[in-house]
């Protein structure tokens, strides 16, 4: 199979899997906030950012690094599962201490403590899980990650139903998240034993040594973007309390749900490019221009999209209640271009074994987001951590591309740009216009979108030979 349909199979298995999943994520979310208070959605979105940071010192890179070194040679499987199966045990009860010590320093509420330490365990369970996810990840495997993804979101469906239908307060949503991720474990360990073999524990301390090594650098890039990404809903509920912090969630979840597609994407290309940067060059370029173009074409018009229809978006599925979430939405959106693009370009710069040099690109990155946040949300509160956000990943990515236009290629950014804005602007003056039903709105406007780009001749013949390539069509 050649790497176009490789890629292919597995970004269509997991992108399946991911529509499931934001299908049955659009009713938690929706639930979830109409249930619960603002307050008490913000302490849940707080816990979550909270761990979701801590949660990296659980994995500290070994997953990414599993894949890629697997990748290449797949005779060092049980090398990997078994070390850092106790590697990871040790960091979890790390994680674990260094959690409990965070919050009781911060101050919370008894609830708030509860919830984090709840939602702590749950994403230990996910650490662990994510040892199989490398290994099928390596070998190209991601139908397994597919099902399990799809199993998660269906427990925390019936697990939110049934705590609203009980009447339970937040705790039980965080009881949820552990549910749903201790399930996801027994299931992808029992899709390993059946595909490889029963794991095996091994403490082999020279090879420990190397593989954190080589490790920490993909471990702090992690971290750094986690806060870039989460730290801001602890520092508002630090700074501006619980409230604001719902209020910027409900705009930065539907957001963040958006970024399915680049992550599908590079789970599925990352171990075709750590393979090609060590046989061949020139595809490697390919790979990286493409990636570039395609993602470039679909983020432009979802941001352009939910720009304009971000009134209507939030009251249908919020209600008034959440009428501050509008203007967030429309300023955080706007992260989507970039962040799809990084997530390629984070992506390559690891398969080419330059973690370092993303690590200091992150750290950058890190160090003006923190900043920014620090005096923004005084200022215009959850609006300021938005803002923050959108211009923390529009410096990251262009550090990227200058790097990889020195290394790999030089992306003619003009000439990918100028037909998707056309494109765009003529979908926007459509969404403008016409006023009907929010969903027939959204979908003309995909197929306006679409039909103008490829009247424009936004897709070259070599991209048609490509998708010729990946559906097994042949050339009249």
């Amino acid at each position: 199979m050649s790497d176009a349909r490789t890629i292919a199979k597995n970004t269509t298995v997991l992108y399946i899997a991911q529509m499931i999943t934001l299908a049955l994520g659009f009713f938690i979310t929706i639930y979830t906030v109409r249930y619960l208070s603002v307050d008490s959605f913000g302490i849940l979105s707080a816990a979550l950012a909270l761990t979701g940071i801590y949660v990296v010192f659980g994995d500290l890179g070994l997953s990414t690094l599993t894949v890629r070194e697997v990748s290449r040679d797949k005779s060092s499987t049980k090398k990997y599962v078994g070390n850092t199966t106790i590697m990871k045990l040790f960091l979890s009860i790390f994680t674990f201490l260094l959690t409990v010590l965070t919050v009781y320093f911060i101050g919370y509420d008894d609830i708030t403590v509860t919830v984090i330490l709840i939602l702590t365990v749950a994403f230990i369970f996910n650490a662990f899980s994510s040892i199989f996810y490398s290994i099928f990840q390596a070998y190209q495997k991601m139908e397994f990650q597919s099902i399990a993804t799809i199993l998660n979101s269906v427990v925390m469906l019936i697990g939110t139903f049934l705590a609203i239908y009980l009447g339970l307060d937040v705790v039980a949503f965080a009881l949820v998240y552990l549910a749903a991720n201790a399930i996801n474990f027994i299931y992808i360990l029992g899709a390993y034993v059946w595909k490889f073999y029963l794991p095996n524990v091994e403490m082999d301390f020279k090879f420990w040594k190397p593989t954190i090594k080589q490790s920490l650098p993909l471990a702090i890039t992690s971290i750094f973007n986690v806060l870039v990404f989460r730290l801001d809903s602890v520092l508002l509920s630090i700074m501006s309390g619980m409230e604001a912090v719902g209020f910027y969630n409900a705009a930065f979840r539907l957001m963040e749900a958006l970024i399915v597609f680049p992550a599908v994407y590079t789970t599925a290309i990352f171990p075709v490019f750590s393979i090609l940067h060590s046989s061949s060059k020139k595809p490697l370029k390919t790979a990286y221009v493409k990636s570039f173009k395609y993602l470039t074409i679909l983020s432009l018009p979802i941001a352009v999209g939910i720009t304009l229809l971000a009134e209507p978006i939030i009251l249908l599925l919020y209600k008034t209640a959440y009428m501050p979430s509008i203007l967030t939405l429309q300023i955080v959106v706007w992260v989507l271009p970039f962040i799809f693009i990084n997530y390629i370009q984070g992506s390559l710069l690891t398969a080419m074994n330059r973690q370092v040099t993303f690590l200091k690109i992150t750290a950058v990155s890190l160090v003006l987001n923190v900043a920014m946040n620090i005096v923004l949300i005084p200022m215009y509160s959850f609006l300021g951590a938005a803002i923050a956000t959108v211009i923390t990943e529009a410096i990251s990515m262009t550090l990227c591309f200058y790097v990889l236009s020195k290394l790999v290629a030089k992306v003619k950014i003009r000439e990918i740009l100028f037909k998707p804005v056309i494109a765009c602007l003529v979908m926007a003056l459509f969404i403008l216009l016409v006023e009907t039903n929010l969903f027939v709105v959204i979908g003309i406007s995909i197929v306006i979108y679409f039909a103008v780009l490829i009247a424009l001749k936004g897709f070259s013949e070599d991209d048609y030979d490509l998708f010729r390539e990946i559906l097994k069509i042949k050339r009249e």
